[in-house]
């Protein structure tokens, strides 16, 4: 199972799922580097962002693996490392955050990529068997 979410396209979809989000923060910031939107509008669209795209990654990359809890959760994982690694080499540098600011203000959503991706594998194989 994991030389199956291994596949080079789905490592692409995990770094996908980083960049996207990351790209569409821009346009929220001026020139400066100011939000110019509130706080918890930009936070929450980022959740939408983030999300939104997330499952467009996964319905394409369950159309590459054979889908179930174990692999959906196997591949929410690898996105999710990817996500964090990316962070800590990126985000967390150019934002001046600390480690345990970014835990509690952005890493912990992630969370949601192993949860997402494992009820879509649940569910798909579940389909498939009726």
């Amino acid at each position: 199972m994991l030389l199956e979410i291994a596949r080079p396209r789905l490592l692409v979809y995990g770094c996908l799922s980083w960049l996207v989000p990351f790209l569409a923060a821009f346009p929220f910031y001026g020139p400066g580097g100011e939000l110019n939107v509130p706080l918890p509008l930009f936070k929450s669209a980022m959740v939408v962002i983030g999300g939104g795209i997330g499952v467009v990654l996964l319905v394409l990359a369950f159309h590459r693996v054979r889908p179930s809890l174990a692999t959906g959760l196997a591949l929410g994982l690898l996105w999710l490392a990817i996500n964090w690694g990316v962070d800590l080499l990126i985000l967390i540098p150019m934002s001046g955050m600390s480690r345990g600011d970014y835990a509690a203000d952005i890493g912990l959503r992630y969370l949601l990529l192993p949860i997402i991706a494992a009820g879509m594998g649940a569910v798909a194989a579940r389909a498939r068997r009726t």
